[in-house]
């Protein structure tokens, strides 16, 4: 499903205009990107959570060259999915 699919379905489903549920998406693509931002945890039971993790500077290597170097340390976004969504795609 990409974004226009799930943009119709929640239209349909919420009896929203078309128009509607695109910004309602946007809004909480926005506000979930704002908090990870911060630093902070958006968790909607049953669904998931979202978080941010640190990842540590490491050495690595380059798969053509075997040359080793250096990958620089950086937040990375991470979701682990509520249990209800783990019940529900098994």
């Amino acid at each position: 499903m990409n974004k226009a699919e799930l943009i119709d379905a929640m239209a349909s489903d919420a009896n929203l205009s078309k128009a509607d549920a695109k910004r309602a998406l946007e809004s909480l693509t926005t506000n979930v990107t704002g908090a990870l931002k911060k630093g902070d945890k958006v968790a909607l039971i049953g669904f998931g959570t979202f978080s941010i993790s640190a990842r540590a500077a490491r050495t690595g290597r380059n798969p053509q060259t075997g040359a080793t170097i250096q990958i620089k340390a950086k937040k990375v976004a991470k979701f682990k999915a509520g249990s209800a969504l783990s019940d529900a795609v098994n």
